[in-house]
């Protein structure tokens, strides 16, 4: 029998019971439905996290103090700080791959501005820090070399700090205080949005460092360092320069470990994504239980529907029909369903990943390889389910079925 004329003949019996057939395909609906909109929140989350990374800055890494040790426990990161001003200066002048570097002196300070005041993180940093944050300005400019040198007192505002000391107002040309020296505002950043941690970006002072350094903090040695290479390819060979340039300024010995860090903005973004990718993989096992009940529903709807229709396979192999033809006719029966059925639960999952974003503000993405493997895993259901009963209508006696009463 021609495949074209087997499908026909499955959807005939499939549309003769209406009912039973939308019964024993819900299982694989719902199996189907659930994967998908649990993997689009996993892939939301996976896609959210990266921009959020990216957000961070272009081809960015980022140097830290290392730890230091008492008593054989360690203090953690950052609690032994040897990063210096010269350190930068080294890094700019002798990296072969790196292409910007900025020192950041960090530090928090209550700031007063026309609306009241306000404490934020106030950081020094050099000409080349917006180019390596990727961060535009959303009004003013941004201070120069020249300004660095002098240690000028000027100050571009993150959002949420300029929304907080000037609501409704232009900040650029306003003055505020920070401890009580008079600083001039030249700028206001564009908003850049939370870390993958949550803490807000946009609540920052941006300072040259000079004048962070000289009027504000007197903090000798400095926060971190950041660096950006020119392409994404030169990060590695760049992280290995960094830390051979750094190691010869703090004079290490080779036995001595690193007092310093070099973090890659790509790795923190590989382990993110390995970590949503988990998640996923855990959502989507739990929501493929559907699928499985789906296909006992398919394989118990399927051998009734041989034991009812046991005559009609005794008629259909006497008229010529032989056993792999019966085997193929019930085998596409159960595969219709289960492929119908993904495809109403593929309909039904992006209604739902849909509904899950707008319900609760998540991030969701159904990707298309998502749609297709889950099609194909319906299909698959109904193969593996369905050859059972299937074999069993192809393994009867004629005569015998011809007498099933």
């Amino acid at each position: 029998m021609r495949p074209f004329r087997l499908v026909k003949v499955a959807g005939k019996s499939i549309i003769k019971n209406k009912m039973r057939t939308l019964l024993t395909m819900l299982g694989i609906i719902i199996g189907v439905g659930a994967v998908l909109v649990m993997v689009a929140v996993g892939d939301g989350a996976k896609s959210q996290i990266e921009s959020q990374i990216r957000n961070l800055g272009s081809n960015m890494l980022v140097v830290t103090p290392g730890s230091s040790s008492a008593g054989g426990v360690s203090r953690g990161s950052g609690s032994f700080n040897r990063l210096s001003l010269e350190d930068a200066e080294k890094i700019k002048n002798e990296s072969v791959f790196v292409s910007m570097v900025s020192p950041v002196v960090t530090t928090f300070s209550q700031i007063i501005g026309g609306s009241g005041n306000w404490r934020a993180r106030l950081n020094g940093v050099d000409v080349d820090y917006l180019l390596i944050r990727d961060w535009n300005l959303a009004s003013g400019s941004w201070f120069t070399a020249q300004d660095v040198r002098s240690g000028k007192k000027v100050a571009v505002l993150g959002k949420t700090v300029a929304d907080q000391l000037f609501a409704g107002q232009d900040a650029v040309g306003q003055t505020i205080q920070i401890r009580n020296v008079p600083v001039q505002v030249i700028g206001v950043l564009e908003p850049k949005g939370q870390t993958p941690e949550g803490s807000d970006q946009d609540d920052v002072v941006l300072s040259p460092y000079t004048t962070v350094q000289q009027r504000l903090s007197r903090f000798r040695f400095i926060s971190q360092i950041l660096v950006s290479t020119s392409n994404q390819n030169d990060i590695p060979a760049a992280q290995d320069e960094i830390g051979a340039i750094l190691r010869e300024s703090h004079g290490l010995a080779q036995f001595e470990e690193n007092d310093f860090e070099v973090k890659n903005q790509t790795q923190l973004a590989d382990a993110a994504s390995g970590t949503t990718e988990v998640m996923t993989l855990l959502l989507a096992a739990i929501a493929s239980i559907s699928l499985l009940v789906g296909g006992i529903g398919i394989m118990n709807i399927m051998l009734v529907s041989v034991t009812e229709r046991t005559r009609e396979i005794g008629i259909r192999m006497a008229i010529g029909a032989r056993g792999s033809d019966v085997l193929v006719q019930f085998l596409i029966e159960a595969i219709v369903m289960s492929v119908l059925g993904g495809a109403i639960g593929v309909a039904i999952g992006f209604g739902g990943a849909a509904l899950v974003a707008n319900v609760t503000g998540w991030s969701t993405v159904v990707e298309p390889n998502t749609v297709i493997v889950a099609l194909v895993f319906s299909a698959a259901v109904g193969i593996f389910f369905g050859f059972y009963p299937a074999r069993k209508a192809a393994a009867m006696n004629p005569i015998d079925a011809l007498r099933f009463e």
